[in-house]
């Protein structure tokens, strides 16, 4: 079986990429790094006709992102090949995978302590994502390489405007639940963020 150690180790810790490769030969898994995605940080696609399973990872994850997504979508690749399509995709039994794959990595020690912390409060109740947990997502974002003028949008104040990656230029209103209403400035359409939603603060004067 091909070794994709080697590989995995320019995204990952290098103490994990033989595991990683050695779950990608085990389940027959077309395992592709790619682009930066706005809407997610990897993704899981279950069989189809003749293709095997498939994970993708964004390419810009710092080593410890890269190694917590690709736990999370091997989790639903491990609830498929249990369940098929009878569970819910984050219910109690993706979570227990979940919990279960992630452990010899916090056994092995690869996380520093902060993010080792925060990961082990998230493993108590893990969610659909690393980035919905306000905690583990900061610590996480700590170990990104290039600084950033990015704010999340739970640290703007109520009113300010913003801009996201495309340029599109919002308007902060009150919050509604768990989500942010937020009014586009150029169509005046409302749209619902989430409080880590990334974004760039915007000095811009309404009367202009």
């Amino acid at each position: 079986m091909p070794d994709f150690s080697k590989q995995l180790s320019k995204y990952i810790p290098s103490a994990a990429a033989p595991i990683i490769s050695e779950w990608i030969n085990d389940t027959g898994c077309r395992f592709k790094v790619t682009r930066s995605r706005a809407s997610k940080l990897g993704d899981y696609r279950s069989p189809f006709k003749n293709e095997p399973h498939q994970i993708t990872i964004n390419h810009d994850l710092n080593p410890y992102s890269f190694l917590i997504t690709t736990v999370h979508e091997f989790a639903h690749l491990k609830t498929w090949q249990i369940h098929k399509g009878k569970v819910k995709p984050h219910g109690l039994e993706w979570k227990n995978n979940f919990k279960n794959l992630m452990n010899p990595f916090i056994r092995l020690n690869l996380f520093p302590e902060d993010i080792n912390i925060a990961l082990i409060k998230y493993m108590n109740n893990p969610a659909a994502s690393s980035c919905t947990d306000l905690n583990l997502y900061k610590t996480l974002k700590s170990y990104d390489k290039e600084e950033s003028e990015t704010v999340t949008i739970d640290c703007i104040e109520i009113n300010s405007y913003f801009s996201i990656k495309n340029g599109r230029v919002f308007q902060k209103l009150e919050r509604l639940r768990k989500r942010y209403k937020c009014l586009e400035v150029k169509t005046q359409r409302i749209y619902l963020f989430h409080p880590i939603a990334e974004v760039v603060p915007v000095d811009l004067n309404p009367n202009a």
